[in-house]
């Protein structure tokens, strides 16, 4: 059985790098046949150029006071490291647009290099600090994953995949979808959150148990 999952997150998103790392980690422990998708998702669509300061963004959208806000960093640190994951939050210190960037992962999933790309942006973000709306940053970032620069240059410079991007998002938050990571395991089964690899491990067991009886 080769089993479908819908990866819905942003780059900007740590909850959905955890999630990430905790799902290939079950799926390395239990094997078998999938295909992964990234779908779009923006958790601030309506961010301006040059992004917003993360203390000052994460205070006005959640309401967080200072000492919440470094209680969640250590804690989405702690889990991060935990598998294998490296958070800098002295670095991260913007909110930046992701659109692009997503213009940018639907094209390397053409190009069969979404997941590379994904890892690469979300590393970039965390861990250094990036910078993933600038245009010069997505182009070097493709081209550390094999992708062609020159394509990725002429995609981040046009509109390309923005119909497409858009349409995507706008179907998943018809679905329902309004908090991210959001992982759909074949078009039925969803899992909520960053969960411990424990989790993703239960229910893929579950379901290639379930569709092992069936068949």
């Amino acid at each position: 059985m080769n089993t479908k999952i819908d990866f819905v997150s942003d780059v900007s998103c740590p909850w959905c790098a955890i999630g990430l790392q905790s799902l290939l980690a079950a799926l390395k422990i239990v094997g078998g046949a999938t295909s992964l998708h990234f779908q779009p998702f923006e958790l601030n669509p309506d961010m301006v150029p040059g992004g917003e300061d993360i203390a000052e963004h994460i205070r006005g959208k959640y309401g967080s006071s200072p000492q919440q806000f470094a209680q969640s960093q250590a804690m989405i640190k702690s889990r991060g490291a935990e598998l294998g994951f490296r958070f800098d939050m002295d670095k991260r210190t913007q909110v930046y647009n992701t659109f692009d960037a997503h213009r940018l992962l639907h094209w390397a999933g053409l190009e069969g290099k979404q997941l590379e790309l994904k890892q690469a942006l979300l590393g970039a973000y965390f861990g250094d600090g990036a910078n993933v709306s600038d245009h010069a940053v997505l182009e070097r970032i493709a081209a550390q994953v094999g992708l062609d620069p020159v394509v990725a240059r002429e995609v981040l410079g046009s509109d390309r995949y923005a119909a497409d991007v858009r349409a995507r998002e706008k179907f998943y938050r018809n679905q329902g979808i309004n908090a991210v990571p959001a992982i759909i395991i074949n078009d039925r089964h969803l899992i909520e959150g960053g969960q411990p690899v424990a989790v993703f491990e239960k229910v893929l067991r579950q379901l290639g148990a379930a569709a092992q009886k069936a068949g």
